[in-house]
């Protein structure tokens, strides 16, 4: 496991993060069409020392968290949204409630987010003409 992150250090594109943040709010669990079919999610502001982030929960983990617990997220990963990064847990990722102990509290928590820089561009996957990663290797099944 990597070691914990600070909300402020996040970056676009990044992978298999992992920070301990307070729950500043949470919002309602919704339904929305991806290009992957519908999905459920739900959307929290995140915080610690450095700053806040919101925090996209998809499917099982949507609508789990409660305002105001402190929580280890494991294996999130970063998007950008109108030029700010946001905190994805997906389904490869997970979060437990551990002590709030010593751990900022929430009026305590400045308001700076995580920005992308303007020049970001998200890496797409090339696909061949069957829909493949192009890193597929195998034989087909059929």
């Amino acid at each position: 496991m990597s070691t914990s992150r600070k909300v402020l250090d996040l970056r676009p594109g990044e992978n298999s993060v992992n920070v301990k943040v307070r729950v500043l709010e949470v919002g309602e669990s919704r339904v929305v069409e991806t290009k992957r079919g519908p999905r459920t999610l739900s959307e929290a502001t995140v915080g610690d020392e450095t700053g806040r982030v919101v925090l996209v929960l998809w499917g099982d983990h949507a609508g789990k968290l409660k305002e105001g617990k402190v929580v280890q997220l494991q294996n999130a990963f970063t998007t950008v949204y109108r030029e700010k990064v946001q905190l994805n847990l997906g389904n490869m990722g997970s979060f437990v409630e551990t002590d709030d102990e010593g751990f900022v509290k929430a009026e305590e928590i400045p308001e700076d987010m995580p920005q992308a820089s303007g020049d970001f561009r998200p890496q797409r996957r090339r696909r061949d003409f069957r829909g493949r990663d192009d890193s597929y290797r195998g034989r087909p099944k059929w």
